[in-house]
């Protein structure tokens, strides 16, 4: 959904290099989501890792339930800054003549990037090591289906967005034209939602038991940083 709404935002802001006359296609701006991601892998596993294992003493530096908390953290906190610079965005373009710089968009984008890092790498590996043996195969395929099911979701809010902002002729907040919208007001939403499911997190991962302590043997999974 973000890299949708991102495409629409670049379109209307201004995607010169410089002062040249080269635009940056507005349908690339999602490359830094994963260039970012791509970057900070290995600087988390060569360089954090190892610094936090000192602090922490956990092999991983910190649990796996840890890293999938963090990134929805991040996400809260890029879906929040994606808000302000929406507004910032729409308040140029209807005040002033020039657009604002597509550049904008970037820091959003890198805190998505960090975010899927943390929870999609996280959550495939809560599975495989939760997973019996004989099912670790489809550990890859039920994150995958999770990524359907949330595709779905975000498709069925934004309809109802559109049905309940856009009824008796008020503004719709995802309008055609973002300047006659308010994706900022979207994007709040979406933290807001974001936060409640954070809260969710947190109470399934303090009740939660993993595989290997319910067997008698040592637990590979933590929200607390023990063993």
């Amino acid at each position: 959904m973000n890299g949708t709404y991102v495409v629409y935002q670049a379109l209307q802001t201004d995607r010169r290099l410089g002062k040249s006359s080269f635009k940056i296609p507005a349908g690339s701006f999602v490359v830094f989501n994963m260039l970012t991601m791509t970057i900070w892998i290995p600087i988390y596993d060569r360089l954090i890792v190892p610094q936090l294992r000192k602090i922490t003493g956990h092999e991983g530096g910190i649990t796996i339930l840890q890293r999938i908390g963090v990134g929805i953290v991040i996400s809260i906190l890029a879906t929040t800054v994606s808000a302000s610079i929406e507004k910032h965005r729409r308040d140029i373009a209807l005040h002033k003549p020039t657009p604002m710089s597509s550049l904008w968009l970037v820091p959003q984008l890198m805190l998505f990037g960090l975010s899927e890092a943390f929870s999609i790498i996280g959550q495939n590996e809560f599975y495989y090591q939760q997973f019996p043996e004989n099912m670790r195969s489809v550990a890859s395929a039920v994150l995958l289906l999770g990524f359907a099911i949330s595709s779905y979701a975000s498709s069925a809010l934004v309809t109802i967005v559109h049905k309940v902002t856009g009824r008796n002729g008020s503004r719709n907040w995802l309008a055609k034209d973002l300047n006659e919208g308010r994706l900022d007001l979207f994007y709040m939403m979406i933290a807001g939602v974001a936060t409640l499911n954070f809260v969710y997190f947190i109470i399934c991962a303090k009740w939660y038991r993993s595989r290997g302590k319910a067997n008698g043997a040592e637990p590979k999974v933590f929200l607390e940083g023990k063993e």
